[in-house]
């Protein structure tokens, strides 16, 4: 009996050291993501310390002072610093929307597409705008948006008709920075639901055709079901980025105009000035801080939210 179970061991270790063996390759193509990952994400996790203290460059981050809770006093204290939290929260919620149900509705197009080359040419034309810098962006935008040399300025002037100063008038800029967001997101966003809609089977449309299933049913009753679990985690890890935003897109695009503040100045731009004009370390890293708390708190409430109504769209 001993001698069985012994065998059975060896056997179990051969098999182990067999699929570890096989996975070998796959761990090393993983292998330089994992050590960026260690490098960028947790060894700066000792910074953390620096939100408690009064920053001395030449006593570095351990050697300074402790300042305990004044940098987040001042913080709370600071009527900007709740304007911009205002500002992220209202960009965010616009974002979470548009940013899910945008590539959704583009993909589920796409999909429909019958020429294949047609659909990846569309497919590619919306990717490209997600590799271009937010700089170059900026420049496209002000080449838009310019009241003296701008398309849309000298639309206006030759018709007689005084061109808009935007970068003086707040109050068109939630519109621009949400169509800029879509625009430069929306294609490569969609490749995520393309590649779930791709693995369906084609056999659920077939029985949906023979059964009389108009596109509309196949798509509600075949190809949401599917989408759904991606679209649960997807949601869940925008709801994890509520308190952060695209900080190129509210600095550059706008390029940083004192004037649109009010509606463009967020947490990540003003963690980015304050850093700039006062050399406050400690304060910026206060606000990250609570950042990283505020999203680490949001992922868990809506996970667990999302693991009342339904465990198994839950991500954990």
């Amino acid at each position: 009996m001993s001698s069985i179970k012994t065998t059975a061991i060896k056997r179990k270790r051969q098999m182990s050291s067999l699929r570890a063996g096989e996975n070998i390759s796959l761990f090393l193509m993983t292998l330089p993501g994992i050590i960026l990952f260690l490098c960028f994400a947790y060894l700066p996790m000792a910074g953390i310390v620096l939100a408690f203290k009064s920053f001395r460059p030449r006593l570095g981050i351990f050697g300074s002072p402790w300042a305990g809770l004044k940098n987040f006093e001042f913080m709370i204290r600071n009527a900007t610093f709740w304007l911009t939290v205002r500002n992220t929260l209202f960009y965010n919620v616009i974002f979470l929307f548009i940013g899910i149900l945008g590539p959704l509705a583009f993909a589920l197009a796409v999909n429909e597409v019958r020429p294949k080359r047609a659909a990846r040419v569309y497919q590619t034309l919306t990717i490209m705008p997600h590799f271009v810098s937010y700089v170059v962006v900026s420049v496209i935008v002000f080449a838009v948006l310019s009241a003296d040399s701008g398309i849309i300025g000298n639309f206006l002037k030759d018709r007689g008709m005084a061109p808009i100063v935007f970068y003086s008038e707040p109050r068109y800029w939630p519109w621009i920075l949400s169509i800029v967001y879509l625009w430069k997101h929306i294609g490569y966003s969609s490749i995520i639901y393309l590649g779930t809609i791709t693995g369906i089977s084609d056999e659920f449309y077939e029985a949906a055709v023979i059964d009389g299933a108009s596109k509309w049913q196949q798509i509600k009753h075949i190809t949401m079901p599917f989408l759904r679990p991606m679209i649960v985690v997807l949601a869940i890890i925008r709801v994890g980025g509520m308190f952060s935003t695209n900080f190129d897109l509210f600095y550059q695009v706008p390029m940083n105009s004192g004037q649109l503040y009010p509606v463009t100045n967020t947490i990540n731009v003003f963690t980015y000035n304050t850093l700039r004009n006062s050399n406050n370390v400690s304060l910026s890293a206060a606000v990250g801080f609570v950042q990283s708390v505020a999203g680490f708190l949001l992922v868990v409430g809506t996970n667990r939210v999302i693991r009342a109504i339904d465990p198994d769209l839950a991500m954990f």
